[in-house]
This record gives C-alpha cells, structure tokens and sequence, in this order.
C-alpha cells in the first residue's frame, strides 16, 4: 500500500469551529476553579453519559492464558441502553448519578433541584459545564436565575475535555463498560451503581495541574 497514491485508510481530521477569542481565558478560569475552589462553596463537575448499550455476548469468551491475552466474542445481543447524569465534586472526589430517561432542560434542572436539596443552606454551589443544549438552554438559564446560590461556569466551545466529570466517565468505561457482558438494561444500571458505590468508598480528588495555557514546546 506505500506506493499507492491512493490511500483510502489513511484519514486526518481537522476541526471546524467558530472562533472563540477568549479560548484560553475561559480555560483557564476553568482549570483556576479546580486548582483553588471558591472558600466555603460547593465546587461540581457535571455532564451526561448518554446511550450507554447493555449488551451481551452471544458466545461466552475465553481467560487469559499464559502467553494469549483473553479472547472475547464480537458478536452481540442488545438489550437496550441506559442514560445517567453525574456531579462530581471536585474536592473530595466523590460523585453523585442519577439515571435518566431523556437528555433534556427539563431533567437537567430536576437533577439540579436535587443537589440543591441536599446541599446546606447558606452554601453556595458552583457548577462546571460543557455546552450541551441541555446546560445551555433558556429553562436552564431560568432556573439559575431563580436559584442565585447556584454559579454556572462553561467550558469553552469544543473542550469538555476539561470538564472533570469526563475522568470518572473515561474511568466507568474502562472498567465496567469496554469488556462487559450485561443480561438485561437492568443489570446493566445495577453495574454501574455498584461501580459508583464502591469508588465513593474510596474517593480522591484528582490531582489537577494543567493551567489552561497554551502547552508550548521547550528548547
């Protein structure tokens, strides 16, 4: 294939985006809250994981081996999918989900009336978000109106990558979703509460050193 002028499997990707002139502003805020939180206040990272597949494999796979990595069927049954939304709070590492039935204000906002409730009065409440329609929405705009306590602070457009909230669902993934075998969309929740259960035993904040700067290469 090196000496084809065609090569069909090589593919580079560019990203289209509007410009935004306060990219490295804004990331930086971000990367500021999680470095010093704001005294006395509840600092929160939250998102959505949405369409999460409850598959089963349809032919059972095999161990590992010494010398032969586990094998694993690629053929699958589906049953279904499941949705949830996570506040991960920043300074002691610990999260909070909910399972949802559609990805919208409407549940966005319940989930935050939620926290609202359990936080003490006389807390105030930051929130780190991405851009989803779901944050991003009059209905949300209006319910953090008619609740002042409650800062919402965005990611720039194109990185909820800095949305830490992202670490526990890179994590979640690796460990219970890319080699599992789930019989029902129930089981698959019971999963992941168990998941969340267990890692909040243990909880630690993550140790977050990048500034939101642009990363430059040293001589």
């Amino acid at each position: 294939m090196a000496d084809l002028d065609l090569k069909p499997h090589n593919v580079r990707g560019w990203l289209t985006r509007r410009d935004t002139p306060d990219f490295w502003q804004r990331a930086e805020h971000i990367c500021d809250l999680y470095r010093d939180p704001p005294a006395g206040a509840l600092l929160l990272s939250i998102d959505e994981k949405t369409a999460i597949a409850a598959r089963s494999r349809k032919h059972p796979g095999s161990p590992a081996t010494p010398g032969r990595a586990p094998r694993q069927e690629f053929e699958y049954v589906r049953h279904g999918t499941a949705s949830l939304v996570a506040a991960l709070d920043v300074r002691t590492g610990e999260v909070l989900t909910q399972v949802i039935t559609r990805n919208n204000a409407v549940t966005f906002t319940a989930f935050l009336d939620r926290i609202d409730a359990l936080v003490p009065e006389g807390t105030d409440i930051h929130v780190v978000l991405d851009n989803g329609s779901s944050h991003t929405a009059k209905h949300t705009k209006a319910w953090c109106k008619e609740h002042p306590r409650c800062t919402a602070h965005f990611t720039p457009p194109h990185a909820s990558w800095l949305n830490q909230i992202e670490l526990v669902f890179s994590a979640l993934t690796r460990a219970v979703l890319r080699h599992g075998d789930f019989a029902s969309r129930d089981d698959l929740i019971d999963k992941l509460d168990s998941y969340i259960i267990n890692r909040n035993e243990t909880a630690k904040p993550f140790r977050w050193t990048y500034k939101g700067t642009p990363l430059m290469e040293t001589a």
